[in-house]
């Protein structure tokens, strides 16, 4: 006869997810109830629409959408990004080595060639129409 209690990995899973399924159900149910004493339903027409900034809905589901507004933030954000980058190598630019200084040259030719793509293909041409 054995003298150690032997457990079962399964029902100790099932009771895990037993008191799981409770632990997430509880709330829901107490905030439904709470609901259904505090706050007695009181329909309307006035209660029942979708407000929307105080404008009424429209039926048109067409949104004009400006990619140029969002392309021209994207490209502001990679240059701002970039350019942070140069901070700390204009901080120690005295002590640097002769390759680091090139490969900084290097990254600053790619940032102009960059910028030089984004004037070519009209990317920062701010169009107003």
């Amino acid at each position: 006869m054995p003298t150690h209690v032997e457990t079962n990995p399964r029902l100790f899973l099932a009771l895990f997810v037993a008191a799981a399924v409770v632990f997430a159900l509880t709330p829901l149910m107490i905030a439904r109830l709470w609901a259904k004493v505090f706050s007695p339903r009181k329909p309307g027409p006035l209660k029942n629409a979708t407000y929307e900034c105080g404008l009424d809905k429209q039926a048109i589901g067409w949104v004009q959408f400006k990619p140029e507004y969002y392309l021209y933030a994207i490209v502001f954000l990679v240059f701002d990004v970039e350019i942070l980058f140069l901070l700390p190598f204009a901080a120690v630019f005295k002590q640097l080595s002769f390759g680091t200084v090139i490969a900084m040259l290097v990254f600053v030719l790619l940032l102009v060639e960059g910028l030089a793509w984004a004037c070519v293909k009209g990317v920062l041409n701010w169009r107003t129409e």
